[in-house]
């Protein structure tokens, strides 16, 4: 690196994994910033072939003749070493999925910049968009962070609000954000390498933790609020998928309506052939529905193939 600087240029490394990274790698591509190397998880085995499959930011990496690194871990000193050597700028990091050890953060000039999508201090962790949705909340967006040695805790330089509708799904906030991500992260980095962008601590009040989601979770408990099952259909779409059981099968729930008139019938009670069902509070109808295997239909096509008949009662997970 000269001492004649091209600020509207820098030499990056990029370290992110899932879609939502891609995003915004395709923007620091896109303004012509020099990426160094890429830094993603490993292919894993994914779809009915289970044929390892890289994640997308590699896949968008290789298409640009970007060089790829795919450690298990940035603990080893060789790794560290080789990440030293590449005499960056800046690391830009967004839902890469490993813990950036101190001599990795202290590696390029400006330091390693993360990508997050929550108004940081609420929702640190792995899985802010779903606990957003999940929660409740009015309003979540994306927050360009300093990093430090701790779990989302640095210093602030850039943040935007976006709101939360009543049809918010988890992927189509995710699609949201990275794009907001995409944008504030260029701003950020010519801001941090002007010396005009000044980081501020994130507030001390207000923290929560957005904990990695589990398969396990995505299943219906009829014994909770309806308007908290219907948050959850629309938080876990497109992933794990929010389901129930009946007649030894998983069904998936695409869409679902929250009403407020509870049931004296017990939680999991098919209370019509609307396919709405008794909850702890309040009742939730089923709007799209899906079948292992099979294609998305609306409550009343599939009511003709699938026997759910009013009176039913669909198992609650076990629970302790």
């Amino acid at each position: 690196m000269t001492g004649d600087r091209d600020f509207g240029r820098l030499d990056l490394v990029f370290m992110g994994t899932p879609e939502f990274a891609a995003t915004i790698l395709d923007a620091l591509i896109a303004a012509r910033h020099r990426l160094r190397a890429v830094y993603t998880q490993p292919p894993r085995p994914a779809g009915r072939g289970h044929r390892m499959q890289p994640s997308p930011v590699q896949a968008l990496a290789e298409r640009h003749g970007i060089a790829v690194r795919c450690p298990t871990t940035l603990r080893d000193a060789e790794m560290q070493a080789a990440f030293a050597a590449l005499d960056v700028d800046a690391a830009v990091v967004a839902a890469y999925g490993l813990i950036l050890p101190r001599e990795i953060l202290a590696a390029p000039r400006l330091g390693c910049l993360n990508v997050h999508a929550s108004l940081l201090p609420r929702w640190r962790g792995a899985a802010p968009i779903q606990r957003a949705i999940l929660a409740g909340d009015r309003e979540t967006g994306v927050t360009i962070m300093q990093m430090d040695a701790g779990l989302d805790t640095g210093p602030i330089l850039l943040q935007e609000a976006v709101p939360i509708g009543p049809d918010t799904t988890g992927g189509g906030l995710s699609e949201t954000l990275a794009a907001l991500g995409a944008r504030l992260i260029l701003g950020a980095l010519d801001g941090v390498a002007r010396g005009c962008l000044k980081p501020r601590p994130q507030p001390s009040e207000g923290v929560t933790y957005a904990a990695k989601l589990r398969r396990d979770e995505a299943q219906l408990d009829w014994r909770r609020p309806a308007d908290a099952l219907e948050r959850q259909v629309r938080a876990f779409d497109p992933w794990p998928g929010a389901f129930f059981a009946a007649n030894g099968e998983r069904i998936r729930v695409l869409a679902a309506a929250a009403k407020p008139q509870s049931s004296t019938a017990p939680p999991g009670t098919v209370l019509d052939e609307r396919l709405t069902i008794a909850c702890g509070v309040g009742r939730l109808r089923l709007l799209r529905v899906q079948r292992a295997g099979r294609g998305a239909l609306d409550a009343a096509a599939f009511l003709r193939g699938f026997r759910l008949p009013p009176g039913m009662v669909l198992q609650c997970p076990a629970t302790g």
